[in-house]
């Protein structure tokens, strides 16, 4: 498991779409802090979820993983990939841990980056700051969240193989029907794996994510409620690579 797992991370690190969508990720989130920190001014109760949240690696691992799995198929490399790991499941299992892994490591990554940047610009405005334990805090919940959603991407991946579906399908999923659903029924909403999870374990208000109304769980529940949803999706995707014909 450790030599694929190694194996996967290699190939995960040498992939210009990884380079190029982790430069996208860095440039949006400092863009987001950069603005937030520059034209509002936020409270000393509201600076770590205005501006120490704009950390927008969770949307971009998800699609760095659904790529990942789904380009396996769309460049006909899976059989090879498969002749070196013959295990299906342990091979599905080692992308997962590998996407989930980029996920952690992109997200520290940006978040820190935001850190720096958003503090200076506070404090160059004299507006209040947070302190450095809750800054911290943050940014390991920021880190959390893209771990999971990397794991979770991955799962989404290897149910549908068609990568512009799959994609176009996941973005559709987080920015219309979950916001919907938030909306319109929000006992059901709490449970929205991109939105409302993903808000309980930054810890970020409801009223951030569009609905006053919406009764977030708490964040260690929410952490359990997304990893239902990857443990569903995985062990339905680990079903059908089983199945599935290479060719």
């Amino acid at each position: 498991m450790t030599a694929l797992l190694r194996a996967e991370l290699i190939k995960l690190r040498t992939t210009r779409t990884f380079l190029a969508l982790t430069g996208v990720a860095v440039g949006t989130s400092l863009l987001i802090a950069v603005l937030v920190s520059v034209l509002s001014e936020p409270t000393q109760d509201s600076v770590l979820t205005d501006v120490f949240t704009a950390d927008t690696s969770g949307l971009f691992i998800v699609i760095l993983a659904i790529v990942g799995i789904t380009g396996e198929w769309r460049h006909r490399t899976i059989t090879s990939s498969l002749l070196a790991a013959p295990d299906r499941l342990r091979f599905l299992i080692a992308k997962t841990l590998a996407f989930a892994a980029a996920g952690l490591l992109l997200s520290l990554l940006i978040s820190i980056t935001i850190a720096v940047v958003g503090m200076v610009i506070l404090s160059s405005r004299d507006l209040p700051t947070p302190d450095l334990g809750e800054l911290v805090g943050q940014i390991l919940r920021n880190a959390e969240v893209a771990a999971l959603l990397g794991a979770f991407g991955l799962a989404l991946g290897t149910l549908v193989r068609n990568q512009p579906v799959a994609i176009v399908g996941v973005l559709l999923l987080s920015l219309v029907i979950e916001p919907t659903v938030v909306a319109l029924a929000p006992d059901v909403g709490r449970f929205a794996p991109f939105s409302a999870l993903t808000a309980a374990i930054q810890e970020i208000p409801a009223s951030d994510i569009g609905s006053d109304e919406l009764d977030l769980l708490s964040p260690g529940l929410a952490v359990l409620a997304l990893l239902a949803w990857i443990g569903a999706a995985f062990a339905a995707g680990a079903v059908l690579l089983k199945r599935r014909d290479l060719n």
